[in-house]
């Protein structure tokens, strides 16, 4: 489960946020965490990453939630996202493919891009997470193959764990650089009905690298309709625990027949978390007190019981 996104400076390290990361492998069973935070850049076209800057969480609050989560036994992988404050999705992140001057350069951004990306990599190292996350749907950036592979290999001299690259969904394929990496990971936010033809197309990527696989993000609001379009958080819908679930049970039944399929980090799992008794009300991804959570429970346990790998959560 991812946990934390949406926090920022100041709502982790609290008691709120530790009842929080208490309740969810309680409710849930889940056995790895994402701790997910964000460092925003002004715009898509800007090369500046102030991730010491607010409102990004702190290096001790980061440490705090890694320690945290593994007091609760679980195991993490440490998620730097980058985004955009004037609210542009960071897909939309892109620069000329040359370098002009008098331009924004993708020299320039790739350069605090690595800054950002190899300071919590050291975090990583120091605090003992399983799996770093080196990047996270950042659609227009993975035709940059160079610059890729030269910061996995400066990761790699300052962090030893297992090293994944979150591509977005239907994007797979577009990516060439997966050798350079442990897993292969993406967005799994494919419409319900949709699931067979698109774990055909990314079946024939994992075969090619011959790695592991998991989904580092999948998920569905709470929301009538939304299981036909889980990847927009935007769309308007009446709020509908079962069609959450019926997205799940799908999710679940159709990836149970890949054996390459080897886990999830569902999505998500706020800091600071509403009232169980309020679930009822909520029409977000979150699962708590919902009856995908029940779902979800049961589908984790019935994994560990058949022994699943571990490598990727289950």
């Amino acid at each position: 489960m991812t946990w934390g996104f949406m926090g920022v400076r100041g709502t982790w390290a609290t008691e709120k946020a530790s009842a929080s990361m208490e309740a969810m492998p309680e409710t849930t069973g889940v056995n790895w965490t994402a701790i997910a935070f964000s460092a925003y850049q002004a715009t898509p076209f800007s090369t500046e990453i102030p991730y010491w800057e607010e409102p990004t969480v702190t290096d001790d609050e980061v440490k705090w939630a890694v320690a945290k989560a593994k007091s609760l036994g679980l195991k993490v992988c440490l998620k730097p996202i980058v985004n955009c404050a004037d609210g542009t999705w960071r897909a939309h992140i892109n620069f000329f493919d040359k370098d002009v001057p008098c331009e924004p350069k993708w020299s320039d951004w790739f350069a605090s891009y690595d800054r950002y990306i190899l300071h919590f990599a050291k975090i990583a190292e120091e605090t003992g997470c399983e799996m770093l996350c080196i990047g996270c749907e950042m659609v227009q950036t993975d035709r940059r193959e160079r610059e890729w592979r030269e910061l996995i290999s400066k990761v790699r001299d300052v962090y030893s764990g297992i090293l994944t690259y979150n591509c977005d969904k239907y994007q797979e394929d577009n990516v060439v650089w997966w050798d350079d990496l442990d897993v292969i990971s993406s967005s799994g936010y494919y419409p319900i009905q949709d699931w067979d033809n698109q774990l055909d197309r990314i079946e024939a990527v994992v075969r090619k690298f011959n790695k592991p696989f998991i989904f580092m993000e999948a998920g569905c609001p709470s929301r009538t309709g939304s299981a036909s379009i889980p990847n927009d958080w935007t769309f308007q819908g009446a709020v509908n625990e079962t069609e959450q679930a019926d997205f799940y049970r799908t999710m679940f039944g159709k990836c149970s027949g890949r054996d390459w399929v080897q886990g999830f980090m569902l999505w998500d799992w706020p800091a600071e978390l509403y009232r169980r008794d309020e679930a009822s009300a909520d029409d977000g991804y979150c699962v708590y007190g919902k009856e995908a959570e029940a779902v979800i429970r049961e589908h984790y346990a019935l994994r560990l019981k058949h022994g699943a790998h571990a490598q990727g959560g289950c």
